[in-house]
């Protein structure tokens, strides 16, 4: 089975899904800063809170869930192309020790393959903290705190082990360098997966399985 196609046809559709899914919040957000039909002219109304508040927050508020979605997908298609891979690599683990393994990060993941088909990651152009955030970020959209909101926050495993996040909004990134502000507990930043991150993260994917292709051939 050509393991790596069927990746890409994964991470495609994700880009895809994001770019079609993403139109009208992007078209709504447009009409109501531009002052057109059916938004009409901006201004403030009598409660003091801008026009249409609700309508753009909502549109705002669909684009960060559409990135979490879709980063979720990407972490699900990265998980399914490594049990694909190990299939075809004719890779068998002891019990637990795949769990194992997966637990301590991805890239421990891979030097636990490598150690079974005598390949060093030494050359490989992924960005593995990318990939490990991929899937973190994942896991914190999946396992939500807080019933009265629908944002998610990086918890204190990630923060310690990434004081450069990478799903973040640039906003929040500006308050997060301050050293400061980072030691507040209540102030624990956004999982936000722009457009940009998404797809920067997708490319890292698509390089982690052309390159490991050519070691499941040379395991062949």
């Amino acid at each position: 089975m050509d393991v790596l196609y069927f990746l890409k046809r994964r991470t495609g559709f994700i880009r895809y899904f994001y770019d079609t899914g993403g139109e009208p919040f992007l078209e709504t957000i447009r009409k109501i800063e531009a002052g057109e039909s059916p938004f009409g002219e901006p201004h403030d109304s009598e409660d003091g809170e801008p026009a249409f508040q609700v309508e753009w927050s909502e549109a705002t508020t669909a684009l960060e869930m559409l990135g979490r979605t879709c980063n979720s997908m990407l972490s699900a298609s990265l998980q399914l192309y490594f049990k694909a891979w190990e299939t075809e690599a004719h890779i068998t683990w002891e019990p637990k020790e795949r769990a194992k393994a997966f637990n301590r990060g991805v890239k421990a993941y891979l030097q636990s393959l490598g150690e079974a088909l005598k390949f060093s990651l030494d050359a490989c152009p992924a960005n593995f903290e990318i990939l490990e955030q991929v899937i973190l970020a994942r896991n914190r959209d999946q396992h939500p705190d807080h019933i009265t909101r629908l944002s998610v926050t990086h918890d204190a495993t990630t923060l310690e082990k990434y004081p450069q996040l990478f799903f973040i909004s640039e906003s929040e990134r500006k308050i997060y360098c301050n050293a400061e502000m980072r030691n507040i507990p209540w102030m624990s930043p956004t999982v936000h997966v722009s457009r940009e991150t998404l797809f920067a993260a997708i490319d890292q994917v698509e390089a982690l399985g052309e390159w490991l292709e050519e070691r499941r051939f040379d395991a062949k």
